[in-house]
């Protein structure tokens, strides 16, 4: 049976390595706690009933994070949404696109990016992805000469694609640029907050994330119509895009004229994200100088590359993502087993079944190009969550369970061959 075969079939290679090791691994779905400052006003909140952003007349939790959020990026404009595919949606929606405007996205993302491209009425154009996990710039050139009403640049794992190319080749054709920035809240390029460098940004605040709010989504801008035109459409019902303190002359101009999705964050996610604002740059610190350490381990195994970051970038990751080298299918599922008997999860995008950041599933998209460029990176690279939280002996332990679980697969490979 071929290592294909095998892998469609469920059965798992006979690549079975000694997998005895001491210690215990670390919890990395575990999320950081809330702070003790938002269980105050959540207990407020539940007393009170007073969950609905609109209830007060002004000064509302989702109100003061929008402000704190677009202060913390260096933003205009912030609205608080229920999720960050809702607020891609709202971009969308706001940038006025005809009916089956041509997105490009990367191929490299989560499912949900080219779900809210569809959700807006518009058809995804999937970008090749390179080995370093960012935008193929050749291959974006020529679909943009292809023709595209817009792009979402999808920041996948906090990984900044090659932003000054992007935005001039963008410009010189006058065509718009969505960030979606779930995974780089603290990113920065050439100093420059990621998800400002668009037209708008969107942050998710999902559990994984940098800043934990269960679900929630944020969009920024700069402009005043996309801010008027994405607070009625998230569902400012009536007037009450009046408890918004900005942008109060373009509102009386969109009334009326915009659908509602009703896409509103309530109050009691705003009062468990804001206390964690003032946390991020130290989340930021404490997860790249963790990611670094174990990247460089990682770096130092020949069957294993992180990929560096661009010049220009200053990224803030709680993940970390990296690449087989010379390996085969069937050695990668042994790959995964042997890590995840060390106590280590490792997701290879192209191998787990139904993955729903591998882009050949989303089956929902009218045609799907064959991309055999990304295809075949998601068939090597490997995703472990590594949070801000660990200490540098949980870093260390994730590092050496990885090498280890290389180095047993390829001695046993090595061993087969003699």
């Amino acid at each position: 049976m071929s290592s294909t075969a095998q892998r469609l079939s469920g059965k798992k290679p006979d690549m079975s390595v000694n997998t005895e090791r001491p210690g215990k691994a670390p919890d990395v779905r575990q999320a950081e706690p809330i702070p003790k400052a938002a269980r105050a006003e959540i207990r407020h909140l539940l007393q009170s009933g007073d969950l609905f952003r609109y209830t007060a007349p002004a000064n509302s939790p989702v109100s003061l994070l929008e402000a704190e959020f677009a202060e913390l990026l260096g933003a205009r404009f912030a609205l608080a949404v229920s999720s960050c595919s809702n607020a891609l949606f709202l971009a969308l929606k706001a940038l006025d696109l005809p009916h089956s405007a041509r997105v490009l996205i990367p191929a490299f993302t989560f499912a949900a990016v080219p779900s809210a491209v569809v959700h807006a009425g518009c058809q995804p154009v999937l970008v090749e992805v390179g080995d370093d996990f960012r935008i193929n710039m050749a291959d974006f050139a020529a679909r943009l000469d292809q023709g595209a009403d817009a792009v979402l640049i999808s920041h996948m794992r906090g990984h900044t694609s090659d932003m000054d190319a992007i935005m001039n080749l963008c410009s010189a054709r006058s065509i718009p640029v969505i960030e979606d920035a779930a995974h780089s809240l603290g990113t920065k390029w050439h100093g420059q907050n990621i998800g400002t460098l668009g037209k708008i940004g969107c942050f998710s605040f999902q559990s994984y994330k940098l800043v934990n709010g269960g679900e929630g989504g944020m969009a920024i801008t700069d402009d005043p119509d996309l801010i008027a035109k994405m607070i009625i459409m998230s569902g400012a019902y009536e007037h009450n895009w009046k408890k918004h303190p900005v942008v109060q002359d373009r509102f009386a101009h969109w009334q009326n004229r915009l659908p509602l999705y009703n896409m509103r964050m309530h109050n009691l996610s705003a009062a468990v994200i804001r206390p964690q604002l003032p946390e991020v740059a130290r989340r930021v610190r404490d997860g790249r100088a963790g990611h670094d350490h174990v990247a460089a381990r990682l770096n130092s195994s020949p069957w294993m590359a992180v990929p560096p970051p661009l010049p220009p970038e200053e990224r803030a990751p709680d993940s970390i993502q990296f690449n087989l080298v010379n390996f085969d299918d069937e050695e990668t599922l042994a790959y995964m087993e042997a890590a995840r008997v060390r106590g280590v999860e490792v997701q290879v995008f192209g191998m787990s079944q139904d993955n729903a950041r591998a882009f050949w599933n989303w089956q929902f998209i009218d045609e799907i190009p064959e991309l055999p460029g990304t295809r075949a990176m998601l068939m090597r690279a490997c995703d472990v969550r590594l949070p801000a939280r660990l200490t540098r002996a949980e870093q260390d332990f994730i590092a050496e369970a990885l090498i280890s679980a290389a180095d047993a697969v390829k001695s046993r490979a090595a061993s087969y061959g003699t």
